[in-house]
């Protein structure tokens, strides 16, 4: 589930959440805003039963997918857009 804040000016922070337990291990995101890198944006877990991470992004469109341990890779399924890189939001200026 992705939830978006606009911020002042342009940018946006979007904060990105799973169940705490679904894939169990570590995840994280990665896209076009962090160089595909694993590790630079892990969920971490908190008190309501999710875990999630925000990320603070410009205008434009930007891709991500969600990496779990053991190398599983997996889209997120509230995103209404999603191609062969992954999937797609917008972030309008």
């Amino acid at each position: 589930m992705l939830r978006s804040t606009r911020l002042f000016g342009p940018k946006r922070r979007v904060t990105f959440s799973l169940p705490l337990d679904q894939p169990h291990g570590p995840v994280s995101v990665v896209g076009t805003f962090n160089g595909w890198t694993p590790g630079v944006h892990e969920l971490v877990p908190r008190r309501d039963g999710t875990r999630t991470v925000t990320v603070i992004l410009p205008p434009g469109t930007h891709r991500f997918r969600y990496l779990a341990d053991g190398g599983l890779w997996f889209d997120d399924t509230d995103v209404p857009h999603v191609d062969h890189d992954g999937c797609v939001i917008t972030i309008e200026a």
